[in-house]
């Protein structure tokens, strides 16, 4: 039985882990360490949170001791850390907190589990430990139009704050099972998709954005190209490298799907268009989509000026992971889109939450402005 910590597991990737585990390994204790920042949410863990093994503690992972007191009080033996600031353009415009949440916050995660599963040989789990890290094809920066895709040997070449703090982070973690012996693995996966994902990223923004009749905002010509991967497919590989991987490795997690921005929105403009217009409940749901009114989505499309430093092209070659471990994604993009969009028409309620901040006041209601609350 394994007794797990999951930072920012109440996060899109993180909570959709979460749920993962939980159904596949009921017997195993799980708890979410998160701060609950904009882009936490605790109706993600909706349905896991009655489940005998799982614990939520609100708190900041630059809290060493909070983490030191988790890893000794529960006696937790792996640490799959999530937890992070992940937005490009938020980077771009405030890269101070990314700086803190994904550098600052890995080295203190390192320095606790350190402490407790190293130094602290009382605890009599030297040799019976793992610190997964989760980490992003951003950090190897941008392919061209025929260059191969990323290796777990490619260069690191970041873009973007959001990139150099990941890649930092990463460095980290590989500094400390090479310096201290800290058994650790790191996974770097390409652009994720599905249930509970952010308003802010592309995907569900322009689901949702189609719905109100609001445009489409297009960086540059569309044409920046992204490895999409369904989330599930990610834990399913997050999985693997826990049961499988060994100690110091890095392990590429793709989806094998390379498309264009412009070609999901207009995948997306398609399947919305047909979808509302066969269905009654829908056009009266959301009146300011153009498919209620008989026109096509893609009349919402508007190409604005494109974000500093846009790399032009991520793709993973999962094929050592692949290789290694037997992973392989098996949810196609096709079905997964589709069901991403059924989910998001299912569950009005939640993005609406964000959108018009009930949730946020709910969780200062709730919690205050403090890091360090449990339920």
């Amino acid at each position: 039985m394994r007794k797990m910590l999951v930072t920012g597991g109440a996060g899109f990737i993180g909570a959709n882990f979460v749920h993962y585990w939980t159904r596949h390994h009921p017997e195993d204790r799980l708890t979410v360490l998160d701060s609950l920042t904009y882009a936490g949410n605790l109706e993600n863990l909706r349905g896991v949170k009655d489940h005998p093994g799982f614990s939520f503690i609100r708190g900041d992972i630059c809290d060493q001791a909070l983490v030191e007191q988790i890893l000794r009080e529960r006696t937790v033996d792996t640490i799959v850390h999530f937890a992070a600031e992940s937005h490009v353009d938020r980077s771009i415009h405030g890269p101070d907190e990314f700086i803190r949440t994904n550098i600052t916050g890995t080295h203190s995660l390192l320095k606790a589990a350190r402490q407790v599963w190293l130094e602290e040989r009382s605890s009599g789990r030297k040799n019976g430990h793992r610190f997964h890290h989760v980490s992003t094809d951003e950090v190897y920066g941008s392919l061209g139009p025929d260059d191969p895709a990323f290796t777990e040997k490619t260069p690191y070449a970041p873009n973007s704050p959001y990139a150099a703090s990941k890649a930092a982070s990463d460095h980290l973690v590989r500094a400390y099972h090479h310096t201290y012996g800290l058994d650790v693995t790191t996974s770097n996966c390409s652009n994720n998709y599905g249930p509970y994902q952010f308003p802010e990223k592309l995907i569900p923004l322009m689901l949702i954005n189609i719905l109100a009749g609001k445009p489409l905002p297009v960086y540059g010509d569309g044409l920046n190209i992204r490895d999409w991967l369904h989330v599930e497919d990610h834990c399913r590989g997050i999985e693997l490298i826990l049961k499988k991987g060994r100690p110091g490795e890095v392990y590429n997690i793709g989806g094998n799907t390379e498309l264009t921005n412009i070609e999901i929105i207009r995948i997306l403009c398609s399947l919305l268009d047909r979808k509302i217009a066969s269905d009654e409940d829908l056009r009266k749901r959301f009146p300011d989509s153009p498919a209620a009114v008989g026109k096509s989505s893609t009349s919402l499309i508007s190409y604005v000026k494109d974000r500093p430093g846009h790399d032009r092209r991520y793709a993973i070659d999962p094929s050592k992971t692949m290789a290694e471990l037997g992973y392989m994604p098996e949810i196609t993009f096709e079905k997964g889109l589709r069901d991403t969009l059924m989910w998001y028409l299912e569950n009005e309620a939640w993005w609406r939450s964000i959108l018009d901040g009930t949730y946020r006041q709910w969780i200062r209601q709730q919690y205050g402005r403090g890091r360090d609350r449990t339920e």
